[in-house]
């Protein structure tokens, strides 16, 4: 029988997976991950998602163990690891799924073309996004608007999701592995060990959430999704950005809920499948774009006047900035390893027009501390928020943090949750503190710039200084 080895790279899962399907249709089925020197790099700059990469893995080897499978582990580089597989295997094939971000794309065909020069065979798959992310419009461009995206996404095909293959067959012989512990993932930073209050990684509970979404959540999310403490997150974004779960699986049951309901629940619906091709643009432009994570696409951004300093990226980091919306989205940052969205545009327009702090700076605090960290969908986040982006009009727009947190958290339950400071005071005074009566303040035991900062700056004068570096940038 054919045997084929399976190189796991961020597709911890057995649904859904063309490379492992492939294999499995063909005969032996040889599982692999190799922890490279690249990857220790990565994800040295990304601890939260090491953390859910260590999980995931642990619960994908369970997976396969189930299945009569064992997940073979090495570390070094990857083509040398595969060629040491493949001797002791005596394999034939390397099937995996490609990854998109420009490193790990290149690496994926220069592998290729090393395993093909000594006469290996190789198939690679598209197994993590909905669509061909080179995708370009008449013109033979990229796409620069969403809308234009969008539809053009709703001409095609998505394919339909493959179940978890039956019956795989894995080899008898013993190869030389490591222990997934020895790999030394999570890190001995102890922040970490609060995310197990929190989440489950895995494909299972993946699975699960995914099943709880679509029976409840999915139907209110058009409507609901902006207001902060709703549930109507569907918190499906970590296992997304590690591959536990398939969007094409995703794709094709919310098609079917929509096909079946109506009324406010088909917008819902359409709205949430309008997210999965948002992240799909996202890879479109770092497709083309792969300098998105660190040059500005809008080049004249490149001479923004930024001036805010480390101590104000350091308050800004730590929820310590007076503006009671933002430090929640922070903590709960902190604490959990995600943020509601519609917090992340506020955090993120606060750090980049309030205090003048590079956009870059953001990205990569974000990256280091997101269980849900995506190259891609980070990338344009910032930039779109920024203004510097493609599809950033208004590149003005300027996220008032207070009339933010009176519209979409309008009791102040999310400040109260991750601000305990401020948990005396109710609204209005909780979106803006200092303007609270002596009395008010006294009985909630809150003493501005004391217990809680006073604010970082004046939102006012932060506005009219923003939007006077921008329209300096848009001379240029």
């Amino acid at each position: 029988m054919k045997r084929t080895i399976v190189w796991f790279r961020r597709d911890f899962r057995l649904h859904d997976n063309p490379a492992l399907w492939e294999a499995a249709i063909e005969g032996i089925v040889i599982p692999v991950f190799i922890w490279s020197e690249e990857e220790k790099r990565e994800y040295a700059e990304s601890e939260a998602s090491s953390w859910w990469l260590y999980h995931s893995l642990a619960t994908l080897e369970k997976g396969l163990q189930a299945h009569g499978l064992k997940l073979f582990i090495k570390s070094g580089d990857e083509f040398d690891a595969l060629v040491e597989v493949m001797e002791e295997a005596d394999a034939e094939a390397v099937y995996f799924n490609e990854r998109y971000e420009p490193a790990e794309r290149s690496k994926g065909r220069r592998i290729t073309a090393q395993l093909e020069s000594i006469g290996k065979e190789v198939q690679t798959f598209h197994g993590q996004l909905l669509f061909n992310p080179d995708l370009v419009n008449k013109q033979g461009e990229p796409y620069k608007v969403f809308t234009s995206f969008w539809k053009r996404c709703m001409q095609e095909d998505v394919e339909r999701p493959l179940p978890v293959p039956v019956g795989m067959i894995g080899i008898e012989q013993e190869i030389n592995t490591l222990s997934l512990h020895s790999l030394c993932f999570v890190h001995k930073n102890p922040w970490q060990q609060k995310f197990h209050e929190y989440w489950e990684p895995g494909e299972q509970a993946a699975i699960e959430k995914w099943e709880q979404f679509s029976d409840d959540g999915m139907f209110y999310y058009g409507k609901e999704r902006d207001l902060i403490s709703s549930g109507t997150s569907s918190m499906l974004s970590p296992y997304i950005a590690a591959g536990n779960i398939s969007v094409k699986a995703m794709w094709h049951s919310a098609k079917g809920i929509y096909e079946e309901v109506q009324g406010m629940s088909v917008q819902s619906i359409d709205t949430f499948l309008k997210q999965l091709v948002w992240r799909e643009f996202a890879y479109h432009q770092l497709i083309h774009f792969p300098d998105i994570t660190r040059i500005p696409l809008r080049k004249q951004f490149a001479e923004f006047p930024w001036v805010g300093t480390d101590e104000q990226l350091t308050k800004w980091k730590r929820g310590q900035t007076g503006y009671p919306l933002v430090d929640a989205g922070m903590r709960e940052l902190w604490e959990t390893g995600v943020m509601h969205n519609r917090v992340r545009m506020v955090t993120a327009s606060f750090l980049v027009k309030h205090l003048l702090i590079p956009w870059q700076e953001g990205y990569e605090w974000f990256k280091h501390t997101l269980l849900d960290f995506d190259t891609a969908n980070n990338a344009m986040g910032w930039q779109w928020v920024t203004g510097c982006g493609i599809d950033a009009a208004p590149y003005f727009r300027i996220f008032n943090p207070f009339l933010q947190s009176e519209k979409f958290d309008p009791d102040g339950e999310y400040i109260r949750k991750w601000v305990p400071e401020l948990s005396g005071l109710q609204a209005p005074y909780i979106h803006r503190p200092w303007e609270a009566p002596t009395s008010v303040l006294e009985e909630a035991s809150i003493q501005i710039g004391v217990t809680y900062p006073s604010p970082i700056v004046d939102h006012a004068t932060a506005r009219k200084r923003a939007l006077e570096a921008l329209q300096q940038v848009k001379g240029k």
